[in-house]
């Protein structure tokens, strides 16, 4: 049997779980002895348990994601794959890409769309990018304060554009309750990969143009998994600021993207199979 041993306020008390292991590794609202609070770093491991990666880049005038489109069971031959998503819009100028568990992923967006509809039919405006990131946030933050509830194991990736300064915008919010805006981001299971990429690439601030940014983002995907991804492997999402609707590249977009960023090969292709 494990035993705990918590001080507080300079007095100690030892706690035991029913299982044998200490009460702050099996609740959400106690801290450790050393401050941490384990579930919400369990929830941040299950972001990374779906295998999958994500990146986001905001270049000069746009802002694109990049996920990847795999099944939580990817064993299921006869699983229709368009079915699969991450990216849900929110707005007509909001996106979300979520990594983690799809199904609270799925339940987030839902939740999402009616806090923005309800914004709107409030303030006769759209919810702006960063008061969206806020709120979702604030959810994530709340959940870590109830015996009821429990963090969710979603990172959740905020695009759109701001309508007063007309900049984009990228925002993540974390399980912990954490909201940052990005130049670039990732996240999943080689989220560190792509961060590593993203930061020699966006060492000097470069401006990137919208298709520089959709090509940056891919490029950073690429190198976190150490492959050469199809059309219908990946899940594009992007805003312009000339164009502020948001939308999902095709598949025929974003093969255009992939053939940009790996012309060699694309030619290589093209002289094994000639077409006639």
């Amino acid at each position: 049997m494990q035993v705990g041993e918590v001080s507080s306020g300079g007095s100690s008390h030892r706690g035991v779980g029913a299982s044998g292991t200490v009460s702050e590794d099996r609740r959400v609202t106690v801290f450790s002895a050393n401050g941490r609070l384990y579930q919400v770093e369990y929830a941040w491991n299950a972001t990374r348990l779906a295998g999958v990666t994500s990146v986001g880049v905001r270049g000069a005038d746009s802002v694109c994601v990049v996920g990847q489109r795999r099944a939580s069971e990817p064993k299921d031959k006869l699983l229709d794959m368009t079915s699969v998503s991450r990216l849900f819009p929110i707005t007509e100028r909001l996106g979300l890409l979520a990594t983690g568990i799809v199904g609270e992923g799925r339940a987030l967006a839902h939740e999402a769309r009616n806090q923005t509809a309800e914004f709107r039919f409030k303030w006769g405006y759209e919810m702006p990018p960063d008061v969206l990131a806020q709120w979702i946030a604030d959810r994530a933050q709340i959940w870590t304060q109830y015996g009821s509830k429990r963090p969710s194991g979603v990172v959740a990736m905020i695009l759109g554009i701001d309508d007063e300064k007309e900049t984009p915008q990228l925002f993540t919010c974390d399980p912990a309750g954490y909201f940052f805006g990005h130049k670039a981001a990732s996240a999943g299971q080689r989220d560190r990969e792509a961060v590593n990429f993203l930061e020699k690439k966006m060492k000097n601030n470069p401006s990137l143009s919208f298709q520089e940014t959709i090509e940056m983002a891919i490029s950073a995907l690429q190198f976190a998994l150490k492959e050469d991804l199809k059309a219908t492997e990946i899940e594009v999402g992007a805003v312009r600021t000339d164009d502020p609707t948001f939308r999902v590249l095709t598949e025929a977009e974003i093969d255009e993207h992939l053939k940009a960023n790996n012309p060699g090969k694309a030619e290589l292709k093209a002289t094994q199979f000639p077409s006639y």
